[in-house]
Formats: C-alpha cells, structure tokens, sequence
C-alpha cells in the first residue's frame, strides 16, 4: 500500500488505536509505540539461510524506490544469503492461484503501535503459506518507509522492518531505522536509510 500524503497526524492516531489489536492479536509486549534507532531482537547470521524479503507495505512521501534500493543493497551486503524478492514470489503466486496469499496491503500497522513479538492471523498465515511456497526459512517484512522532516530544512527517510520466522510468527528482530540528513529529494536519504538496515541486520559482516 503506498500513500504519499497521508497526515502524520492521522498515521499516529490510527497507531494509537492499533495498541490493543497489537497486544492481544500478535503478542505485543510494551504498549509505547517504537521511535526512530529502536532495534530490538539479534538477528541471526543469515548465510546459508533462504530468506524472503516483501515489498514495503507503506510509502509515505519517500522518493525513488524503496523496494529497488533495499534489493541492491541487500544482494551487494549480503553475500551467501540467498534472497528472494518480491518479482520471484509475485512468479511463483501466480503459477500457484489456488494458494491464496499476497505480498502486499498486508495488515501491519500495529507495527507502528506497540512492541510486537510474534505475528498472528492473518498475517501469520499469509506468511506462512509464502514461506512455503518459496522455501523461505525467514521472512523479511519491510513495514514502512516514510520521509520526515529534519533541521535546517533538511529530511530523513525512515524505515521500518521486521525479521519473522514463519514457522512460529516470532519476531525474530525488529528496526525503526533511519538515514542521515539531506535536502529534500536527494536520493542519498533513502540510500542511506537502507544502508543502515544492511548494517544493523548484516552485523556479522562488520
């Protein structure tokens, strides 16, 4: 789902009243709602694993692609994982139509709204169901990309993933990250922004 002219207003008022669903439908632990640089979880060391990586469920004002640039990333960081991105599984839901699953306008805004540590239905099941069709071991669940306003005129992109086991629905790690400062529209600030999430999930890389 991409919305690039939603309120924040309206983004942190529909997350508050997500804190109740969070907790009680997918494990929530704290109700306070994460802020930029929380990190929480130790991602594993992913080489050998097969890890399927979704499409950003929310864009909100960001420009270039989030999807594109998180790709480049992760395949040039991280060497010896074996990826699968969003065009390999839309492939293989659409040799599968029997199957029902979707990459995207996937229920995750309780994300956002409370700590949550392990998924459940529906997401947990359309998790699941691709996982298996892709024999993914992992699933990569980029919530959202958002530019904010910074200093001086400056913006920030941040983003917001989560690591699942789709054989539980744990959380397995979880980032509210952001990128370093530039003028507006400069493509630095999402480069920067997915840079940081290679470095913090890729840690056993240095």
């Amino acid at each position: 789902m991409t919305d690039g002219s939603r309120p924040n207003g309206i983004r942190r008022i529909a997350a508050a009243g997500l804190v109740l669903l969070a907790a009680a439908a997918c494990g929530g632990g704290s109700a306070a709602p994460p802020e930029p640089g929380t990190v929480r979880g130790a991602a594993p060391d992913l080489r050998g694993w097969r890890v399927v990586v979704l499409p950003f469920q929310q864009v909100l004002g960001v420009p270039g692609d989030p999807d594109a640039e998180l790709a480049f990333v992760l395949k040039d960081r991280g060497r010896g994982v074996s990826w699968v991105f969003p065009p390999e599984i839309d492939e293989v839901l659409a040799r599968t139509p029997n199957v029902s699953a979707r990459t995207r306008g996937l229920p995750v805004a309780y994300f956002l709204a409370a700590e949550v540590n392990r998924v459940g239905d529906p997401l947990y099941g359309e998790l699941r169901r691709i996982a298996a069709l892709t024999d993914g071991d992992a699933v990569l669940l980029p919530v959202h990309a958002a530019l904010e306003p910074g200093e001086g005129g400056t913006a920030r992109v941040t983003v917001t993933l989560a690591l699942i086991d789709p054989r539980t629905g744990r959380v397995v790690w979880f980032g509210y990250l952001e990128g370093g400062a530039y003028p507006p529209g400069d493509p630095r600030a999402l480069a920067s922004a997915v840079e940081e999430v290679a470095r913090r999930l890729l840690w056993y890389l240095g």
